[in-house]
């Protein structure tokens, strides 16, 4: 008997690569120009994902960010992590001679290539370096049955 290939394989690298070309194409509006100014609307969190036999482990820079301005949320193949800050600068005490720092909100979805143990999934930050362990699911080996005879 051959082994029958998956026909959602191909559609999944497509999406894969559009994704990729999206973050990409979203790295373009923060160099200077035009749209420079917008950069932060649209900034992308940069982070590293790591497979191991059997768990993900997911690194997120998130610098300026505390503990509290981040919520993950963790469905069998996404994780969603969102990050909101707000200024504490009160305006009408300073005069300014630049003000730079304000409200940020970023967001970003991964998707993973294995199903997830939501319950067991944890995540730690220090010094704006975001760690996210996510635990593989553990599949059963499927179990052959023998046909008897009638």
């Amino acid at each position: 008997m051959s082994a029958r290939s998956n026909p959602f394989e191909e559609l999944e690298r497509l999406f894969e690569r559009m994704s990729r070309q999206f973050d990409n194409s979203s790295r373009i509006w923060e160099s200077e120009g035009p749209l420079s100014r917008w950069s932060t609307e649209f900034e992308s969190m940069a982070l590293d994902l790591v497979e191991h036999d059997d768990e993900f482990l997911v690194t997120v820079d998130l610098p300026g960010f505390e503990r509290d301005d981040v919520s993950l949320q963790v469905t069998d193949h996404t994780l969603r992590i969102e990050a909101e800050r707000e200024s504490d600068v009160e305006k009408e005490e300073e005069q300014y001679l630049r003000h730079e720092r304000r409200q940020q909100s970023m967001h970003r979805s991964i998707r993973l290539p294995d199903d997830i143990d939501k319950e067991n999934v944890s995540a730690r930050m220090k010094n704006g370096v975001l760690t996210v362990t996510l635990p593989k699911l553990e599949i059963e080996e499927a179990r052959t049955i023998d046909i008897e005879e009638e």
